[in-house]
């Protein structure tokens, strides 16, 4: 039976122009038009709340506490690719740190996204480039523990296959399908324009959420020709 390599060189990434427009909308607008899924968990969050990424997955797995396939992401990934690590949620060491982001940026990727501890917080900040971690650990990670890269992982509780939207900000990071993506650009775009309409009513005064009586009955909690 053929069995695929640990290191997939190949793979098809969602285009430029998908990347581009993405770029412009929150993490949260695209987790809605993409059906309210595709979030990391919260536990995966930026070094700095005004770091924000968006390009295709270059995926990523390790084993808790070692980062020797990260090194070899380093040196495959191509200018814009982000790097999302399936580090399993392991905080008891770091698995990035200055010099290994150093060089992401030197190499001109897209950003970091690590499912792990980090180190190097101040200098990171001063780095300028774009990261998201679960957690900071001073204590240094091994390196000689096989794992893969390009294979299908799960990072925050989300499944991310090669190839995939990868959008970071504020707010966290969604995963949006390589396929579906370009359908979302339109959907997103349609949402902002709906957001911007309803924030100008609530400016004039309108505040009420006209579709919230008929939520309320829905649910029991309001009976039929009751109101608020």
């Amino acid at each position: 039976m053929n069995q695929l390599p640990d290191i997939i060189r190949d793979f098809d990434r969602v285009s430029p122009e998908v990347v581009k427009q993405a770029a412009g909308f929150q993490a949260a607008i695209l987790a809605d038009v993409a059906g309210r899924r595709g979030t990391l968990h919260a536990r995966v969050a930026p070094v700095h709340e005004r770091m924000a990424l968006a390009g295709p997955a270059f995926t990523v797995e390790v084993r808790p506490g070692d980062n020797l396939m990260i090194h070899a992401a380093i040196a495959m990934a191509k200018p814009g690719d982000i790097i999302i690590v399936d580090g399993k949620g392991d905080q008891t060491a770091a698995l990035m740190g200055t010099l290994m982001l150093s060089a992401c940026k030197k190499l001109g990727l897209g950003g970091v996204v690590i499912d792990g501890a980090i180190r190097d917080k101040l200098e990171i900040l001063d780095l300028g480039f774009p990261v998201f971690s679960a957690g900071f650990n001073p204590a240094g990670p091994t390196k000689f523990v096989p794992g893969r890269i390009n294979h299908p992982v799960s990072v925050g509780g989300v499944a991310v296959q090669p190839g995939d939207l990868i959008v970071g900000d504020a707010d966290g990071v969604v995963v949006v399908e390589r396929a579906k993506a370009p359908a979302m650009m339109a959907l997103a775009q349609k949402k902002v324009a709906d957001e911007a309409a309803r924030l100008e009513a609530i400016a004039r005064g309108d505040t009420a959420s006209t579709w919230l009586p008929a939520a309320l009955r829905a649910a029991g909690v309001l009976k039929e020709g009751e109101s608020l």
